[in-house]
């Protein structure tokens, strides 16, 4: 496996003469455990279908779309949509330089609870959170605000969560933590192990519904009337220009790819348009990733080989 690079777009841009060059397909990979074994298991396919030299990059959303727009990366493995809407309607609306394929895997944002939690505290809602008394179940530094995970750094979704809790109004009585993912995972495990109690971003495809009994907060259904958001990239005063007091729509993930494929290598882009998992499958991924630390390598090439029908039809 190729020694990964985090790269800024000035870095990206230098790349070009040395080892962006040297692979045919350079996939650029986020911080989250879905989009590593995606994008693994997407190198695999192509290298062993097509027999192209692909490369894995880490980068930030914002950075890889930069990238597939100017062809220095060619791959995002799962852009996560209403999330990265900016991005989608900037490089692949507006620019026509980056393609989706249409497939999706589903999922679900939400905020959720531990069931013993719940027993505890009586939450339900998460609009009880803007009760300063609720709030104070989660009270962990003795401040007189509950803290509340809401996602990592960097992620579009962190920025939707302040939205609402700015929204919902417990903005005014929660501090909202981003952190890695890892270390709030962490935390879930030692409130549940300590008896305490614990509020946080939540979401599908993921490994947590399977380790921990979790309960989502109950919300108003998703309103697209209500829901204006803006992203730091779009508007400086994103944050106050921006509402979103319901729950959130259903997430689509898909692969996004650069259209210069289409020319420099026109069956890998074929290839990546055909592309498609379930949501069952992809939590399989991050479970024995995150969860049996397998090495994302390592699992790829086992998965692909287990699954030649469906890496077959992708090149159909």
């Amino acid at each position: 496996m190729k020694t990964w690079k985090t790269l800024t777009v000035a870095t990206l841009a230098a790349s070009l003469g040395t080892a962006t060059l040297a692979a045919d397909v350079v996939i650029g990979v986020p911080n989250w455990a879905s989009v590593r074994g995606t994008a693994h298991i997407l190198k695999v396919a192509l290298e062993d279908n097509l027999g192209l030299e692909v490369e894995l990059q880490n980068g930030t959303n914002p950075i890889i779309f930069e990238a597939m727009d100017s062809g220095a990366m060619h791959v995002h493995p799962e852009v996560w949509l209403p999330n990265q809407q900016n991005l989608h309607d900037t490089f692949v609306t507006d620019k026509g330089s980056v393609a989706l394929n249409p497939n999706a895997v589903l999922s679900d944002q939400q905020i959720c609870v531990t069931k013993d939690t719940q027993e505890r505290t009586g939450i339900s809602a998460l609009s009880d959170l803007t009760d300063p008394d609720m709030a104070a179940n989660f009270d962990t530094d003795g401040d007189g605000r509950g803290e509340i995970w809401i996602g990592g750094a960097g992620w579009a979704s962190t920025n939707v969560e302040k939205i609402r809790a700015k929204s919902y109004g417990y903005a005014e009585t929660m501090n909202l933590m981003e952190m890695d993912e890892a270390l709030a995972l962490a935390q879930v495990d030692n409130a549940v192990a300590q008896g305490e109690n614990i509020v946080f971003y939540c979401y599908t495809p993921h490994h947590m519904f399977s380790l921990y009994d979790l309960v989502p907060l109950t919300e108003p259904a998703y309103d697209a009337a209500q829901w204006k958001i803006s992203q730091p990239t779009d508007d400086p005063n994103w944050l106050e220009n921006s509402t979103a007091p319901t729950a959130w729509d259903a997430a689509k993930l898909h692969v996004f790819y650069s259209a210069t494929l289409n020319d420099s290598q026109p069956e890998a882009a074929a290839m990546l348009s055909q592309v498609k998992l379930t949501t069952e499958q992809v939590n399989v991924i991050v479970y024995e990733l995150s969860v049996n630390g397998i090495d994302p390598a390592e699992y790829a090439r086992k998965w692909v080989n287990e699954n030649g029908d469906l890496v077959d039809s992708w090149f159909n």
